[in-house]
């Protein structure tokens, strides 16, 4: 062991719940709608890794959804729950958009660690409607007074909003 000591730092975040109606299959549908189906080694791959931040821009640009979000990976929970006779639809999404992170990571590296968004859409047990979960990121992503860093959090806060707006 080296001997040194971690820093552990407690903090609040607020989780957002959305309970819909809707069926899992149509939700996780609306979701692939409106966000673009790609990895950030997919655009660096096409492209745009040695680019000028123009090209980064317009390569990224084109590859999200009308969200202004692209899927960079997508966890299926639902194909090994059943083994546990866990017999709901669950996945879990990492997603978000380089340029948005780059918004809140320019005021503050740590911004990194909740960039791209985590999200769980499970079905509900009653296997009537759905649930879609995930962290406010301002609530995780900003720890100390920085509004800067705040204000670019809460943008991001807001396009997660409007994203669940259209999807539920």
């Amino acid at each position: 062991m080296s001997g040194i000591s971690p820093t552990i730092r407690s903090f609040n975040a607020q989780r957002v719940q959305y309970q819909t109606a809707r069926c899992f299959d149509d939700v996780l549908s609306s979701l692939r709608k409106h966000v673009g189906h790609t990895t950030i080694g997919e655009v660096i791959q096409q492209g745009a890794g040695g680019a000028t931040r123009e090209e980064f821009e317009k390569r990224v640009e084109a590859l999200a959804g009308d969200s202004g979000f692209m899927l960079f990976l997508e966890v299926k929970h639902s194909e090994w729950l059943r083994t546990f006779g866990i017999n709901r639809k669950v996945i879990r999404w990492v997603f978000g958009n380089p340029i948005i992170a780059h918004t809140m990571i320019r005021h503050d590296i740590t911004a990194a660690l909740f960039a791209p968004v985590e999200l769980l859409l499970y079905e509900n047990e009653s296997g009537a409607g759905s649930t879609i979960l995930y962290d406010l990121p301002s609530s995780l992503i900003v720890l100390d007074e920085n509004p800067l860093l705040l204000e670019a959090a809460k943008a991001l806060d807001q396009k997660l909003a409007d994203l669940m707006a259209q999807i539920t």
